[in-house]
């Protein structure tokens, strides 16, 4: 059994007790360590049990993971080790959202989660875990959105096109070598370009690495979009036009397998808000951009990409608690 392999087997067992509430604790390493999206941040086994996993499973009946994407590999990265082995998971979680979890109202109704989530596995333990949910998603879901409209659309996003995105058995090591390779080209070529503040650039840049239809899943608060021309002027020409002072910081773990690829910063980068962005007001604090990229690839170029961002995390910086403006919403006192 390839190393991969075996990963990914660890990690979908351990996945899967999570979701069941028992048996988890058997697969994670004695020095497990955590990382989640505001206002979980970093916790060991026992604090990401009682903040996370325990108020999650008690939010919805008939708690499950609708896994979309499932994935392993070797990580390049700049913030960690080289060779670590991580895997990805990506869909919904689901079931009816039938209790509050961090306040946000109960429906009573269906309810889907965007969710990423990445494990480092070592021999036969799990090391290290990372998970982005689209809190703004469930606000927005529940009718608590707090923030102004978005430039793309929200809905519930879809797996890969064909379907084909759980990628359990044994894989090709040249088709991820090769999806990995384009991810990291892209990677080089935008940000370059990036560094320039206040510039549009021709679509034509995007272009080489990229389908002329793709799709973009971006986080809520910003929203879906498809093809260069709508990408640029929904998400990209407001991100590169209302933001300035851009750090990018490299990522925890970058890496591929078959036609997918992933990575994740804690954070990928800075920047400070000249106003605009997302519909809100200038700011001069910089703030971390916790990011997580998913992509597929279809021949020579990418396909789809699902964006997640911490923007609860993202706007407390800059003064604006998202979470603390929705209890004032819903009656609490100040």
């Amino acid at each position: 059994m390839s190393q991969l392999l075996h990963a990914k087997q660890i990690s979908q067992a351990f996945s899967a007790a999570l979701i069941a509430g028992e048996g988890a604790e058997a697969y994670r390493a004695p020095a497990y360590t955590w990382r989640g999206v505001r206002p979980f941040y970093e916790q060991d086994w026992d604090g990401a049990q009682a903040q996370f996993w325990r108020p999650l499973r008690h939010a919805f009946d008939g708690f499950e993971r609708r896994e979309d994407i499932f994935f392993a590999g070797l990580s390049e990265s700049e913030q960690a080790a080289a060779g670590q082995v991580w895997t990805c998971s990506m869909g919904q979680f689901a079931g009816i959202y039938a209790r509050p979890f961090l306040d946000i109202p109960a429906t009573g109704r269906l309810t889907f989660l965007r969710y990423a989530e990445f494990h480092r596995v070592a021999g036969d333990q799990i090391a290290e875990s990372a998970i982005w949910i689209d809190v703004i998603g469930l606000m927005h879901d529940c009718g608590a959105y707090p923030l102004p409209p978005m430039t793309g659309r929200w809905f519930t996003y879809p797996g890969p096109k064909g379907g084909a995105g759980r990628l359990l058995g044994e894989s090709d090591a040249a088709e991820g070598a090769k999806t990995l390779h384009l991810i990291n080209a892209m990677i080089t070529h935008l940000g370059t370009a990036n560094l320039k503040d206040h510039e549009k650039f021709p679509p034509d840049l995007l272009r080489a690495h990229w389908q002329e239809d793709f799709r973009w899943y971006g986080p809520c608060g910003i929203g879906a979009t498809a093809t260069i021309k709508a990408y640029q002027q929904q998400h990209q020409y407001p991100f590169r036009l209302n933001l300035y002072d851009k750090q990018f910081n490299g990522h925890v773990a970058r890496f591929a397998e078959g036609d997918f690829g992933a990575f994740f910063g804690w954070p990928n980068l800075n920047n400070k808000n000249a106003g605009g962005f997302m519909g809100l007001p200038a700011s001069d604090t910089s703030a971390a951009m916790r990011v997580v990229d998913v992509y597929r690839r279809e021949g020579e170029k990418l396909a789809e990409n699902w964006v997640f961002i911490d923007i609860p995390h993202y706007l407390a910086q800059q003064g604006l608690d998202v979470l603390a403006r929705m209890r004032q919403l819903n009656g609490e006192p100040l």
